[in-house]
């Protein structure tokens, strides 16, 4: 056990290099899958390509931004103690790993798409088993190159600045390794929101412009090959839900890592690991999250055709989950003391535990990660009661598209603002029953034992997109009916799966920010925020506001694009002899460079809100009103993130129940009936809201959190620095005024 101990550390990189060596052999067996006929590898030669430009136009741009914050981050490591311009470096691989997970996503996701619609031709298991399995490699690769670039990291420069001087490791030098390490997560969530917000503007530009003409005008069906959008919407399915997905939750995963090692270095920890228990634990059970997320796989499988894919994906889903639960109980039990913890921010000048401060055992510890594994699964399934086919909240926007295309959009987004009321719930009990265990610290744990089986919840997610695009290469090739019925099958789930993983994504970054917020005010030097102070109250405000103007500036990028893509449908259709007629080939590839040149111009303007905002009012009104502001922009992203992605999912949904056919009022009503059209309009305002605006607010709560953290050190020195000055001015005035005095004596 005492050579477990010492080496434990070393372990953590390696469970990360575990789950990539799954990735690879996952991926090998989907390539090694039949591609089908020629004409499917053409439409997915098509959408790969489109895929791929889109990403290598991203990078470009994503590169200049880099250099500039490599050179900022580098230069403010040199001014202050508590940093180091090595923070740029870490800056560097975190984008780089960032960026790297979501092209294997996409990557294996444009193969696996026509592979499924092959394995479709057999039967619905072949076709489940090709679409997760191709999921599970994206799950696998984000979960996978985070423990490993996060453990690897960390051991460098554990060694470097606290092993290496002799440092204490609740003391400074602990802070300087984790204030470089905070580079990793600032550069991660920085590519995150660049490629969820560029992504999302993508993929719904092009869905909305593909509908709005093609279905509603042209009353052919959604991916018809004869409508020249309908490439662009499938690349966008990729671009977006795919590799912009696969940041996001890269980005999350790390956060929350790096939220709960900060904290855990101001645990006071008489523990076997020379008092980093705290700080390992929850890289340890993201790692052992990761092999979970690997077994747990092996369970979504069915055998029969009217056999429940959800109910499969469920499955394994809970198996992830109870094996995380369990695991944690002795991973706890044996790297924490027996005694009590506390935070060394409770402790007085002496050394010795403030009155009223919390401390906490292992035990503790213990059941904040249960409430962390309870409050995600109990997000996931509020959001697939209010998202999925066949329940109330569906039902009643089907009902109320009966009446038409008002009421149906007055129905959705009742339906969306009803939808935050339970999760809020949750979310605040969680919060609760974390902080009641073990503190800040245990709120921190919380998000991470959420977090661990991120690898599970990525590979439901992924699953969807390869689904979508299965179902459309079926429909442009024209392939029977039973086919485009298992796909459409697949489709369905995904868009609940999908829906799911975005509630669980915002309340993981609910319990991110929250534990990043309380290790900023540690490291910025504050002891409390006042909202009784007018510039506090006034950050507050702001902060509030800042998800409202990010939300406009995403949907309005989507309005001005898909304007662009209808105009350029309508051209094609209008000039082009013959496309009705499947006579004449559309241009697919100039709505592929519409898409791809709106979405890197647009996505620019929303990221520097994310990026400068706090930087301003950090460094112009100093760490408390940053506080207000942080405080004020995570329950107002939370708020919206829930209300945008579960309306939009459910209007989705609620258009895809006419496929099957609905009954409203004792009637059935099926495709191109006039309350499908209503239903076709309300998906369309939806796609923004769960597509581009509601997920990016999981990203932008982080983003903002930690670009505080990372400037908290230059924050406390001016801090301290002001305090200074005002002691000195002080004391003049009081030698003044006795001075004064003495004359008049």
């Amino acid at each position: 056990m005492d050579v477990l101990n010492n080496y434990l550390i070393y372990c953590i990189p390696v469970l990360g290099l575990v789950g990539l060596l799954f990735m690879a052999t996952k991926s090998a067996w989907v390539v090694k899958q039949d591609a089908g006929d020629g004409g499917m590898a053409q439409l997915a030669g098509y959408i790969a390509d489109g895929a791929m430009a889109f990403l290598r136009a991203e990078w470009k741009v994503l590169s200049y931004f880099a250099v500039i914050a490599v050179i900022l981050l580098a230069w403010s490591g040199t001014t202050v103690t508590t940093s180091s311009p090595v923070i740029a470096v870490s800056f560097i691989i975190g984008a780089f790993l960032s960026a790297l997970a979501g092209y294997l996503g996409m990557r294996i996701a444009t193969k696996a798409n026509v592979r499924t619609t092959q394995a479709a031709k057999t039967s619905l298991a072949q076709a489940l088993k090709v679409s997760f399995t191709g999921g599970t490699v994206m799950g696998l690769g984000v979960a996978g190159l985070a423990v490993l670039g996060l453990g690897s990291l960390f051991i460098v420069f554990y060694q470097i600045y606290v092993v290496q001087t002799h440092g204490n490791v609740n003391g400074e030098e602990m802070q300087k390794a984790l204030e470089v390490l905070a580079g990793f997560s600032l550069g991660a969530e920085s590519i995150a929101l660049f490629a969820r917000v560029g992504g999302g503007i993508y993929t719904k530009a092009a869905d909305v412009g593909a509908d709005l003409v093609g279905k509603v005008e042209a009353g052919i069906p959604e991916d018809d090959v004869r409508n020249p959008a309908t490439i662009a919407d499938n690349v966008g399915d990729n671009v977006g839900d795919v590799a912009g997905m696969g940041a996001d939750l890269f980005g999350s995963y790390v956060a929350t890592m790096l939220a709960t090692m900060v904290l855990g270095r101001e645990v006071h920890s008489n523990d076997a690991f020379g008092g980093i228990a705290p700080v390992l634990l929850p890289m340890v059970i993201a790692g052992l999250g990761l092999i979970f997320s690997i077994l747990s796989a092996s369970f979504v499988r069915i055998k029969n055709e009217d056999d429940s894919v959800q109910n499969a994906l469920n499955i394994g889903n809970w198996t992830s989950i109870v094996l995380t639960a369990i695991a944690t109980f002795f991973v706890v039990r044996w790297m924490l003391p027996e005694g009590s913890m506390h935070l060394i921010r409770d402790e007085d000048a002496s050394h010795n535990v403030k009155e009223g401060a919390l401390i906490f055992t292992k035990t503790g510890v213990f059941l904040s990660i249960i409430v962390g594994l309870i409050v995600g699964t109990l997000m996931s399934i509020i959001t697939e009661y209010y998202t999925a086919m066949g329940k109330r909240p569906v039902m009643s926007i089907i009902r109320q598209s009966s009446t038409g295309h008002a009421t149906n959009i007055i129905g959705g987004l009742a339906i969306g603002m009803e939808s935050t009321v339970l999760p809020i719930i949750v979310l605040a009990a969680g919060i609760f029953g974390a902080y009641y265990f073990a503190g800040l610290y245990g709120v921190a744990i919380a998000a991470a034992g959420m977090m661990a089986t991120t690898a599970m919840q990525l590979a439901i997610d992924a699953f969807g997109p390869i689904a979508d695009n299965a179902g459309g290469i079926a429909e442009m090739n024209q392939l029977p009916e039973g086919v485009r019925h298992r796909t459409d099958n697949l489709d369905a789930v995904g868009n609940t799966t999908a829906a799911t993983g975005k509630g669980f994504a915002i309340a993981s970054a609910a319990l991110t920010s929250l534990a990043l917020f309380a290790a900023f005010v540690g490291v910025a030097g504050i002891e409390h925020i006042d909202i009784y102070k007018a510039d506090v109250l006034a950050g507050l405000f702001v902060g509030g506001m800042i998800p409202f103007i990010f939300s406009s500036l995403c949907i309005s990028a989507v309005g001005r694009a898909a304007m662009s893509m209808v105009e350029e449908v309508r051209r094609q259709f209008r000039e082009i002899p013959g496309i009705m007629e499947y006579k004449a080939k559309p241009e697919y590839e100039k709505c592929v460079a519409i898409s791809t040149t709106a979405s890197i111009r647009e996505m620019v303007a929303p990221g520097a809100i994310a990026l400068i905002t706090p930087l301003i009012i950090g460094f112009a009104f100093g760490p408390e009103v940053l506080g207000g502001l942080l405080a004020g922009v995570t329950v107002s992203g939370v708020l919206m993130g829930i209300f945008q992605s579960n309306a939009g999912g459910a209007w989705d949904n609620a258009k895809k129940s006419f496929e099957k056919g609905v009954e409203i009022n004792g009637e059935m009503f099926y495709k191109k009936s006039e309350p499908h059209k209503a239903s076709v309009t309300g998906d369309t305002v939806g796609d923004p809201f769960k597509d581009t605006s509601g997920p990016s607010m999981n990203i932008l709560i982080k983003l903002m959190s930690i670009v505080s953290l990372v400037i908290a050190p230059h924050l406390h020195k001016e801090v301290n620095t002001n305090k200074h000055i005002q002691k000195e001015i002080k004391i003049q005035s009081m030698v003044t005024y006795h001075m004064k005095s003495d004359g008049k004596a």
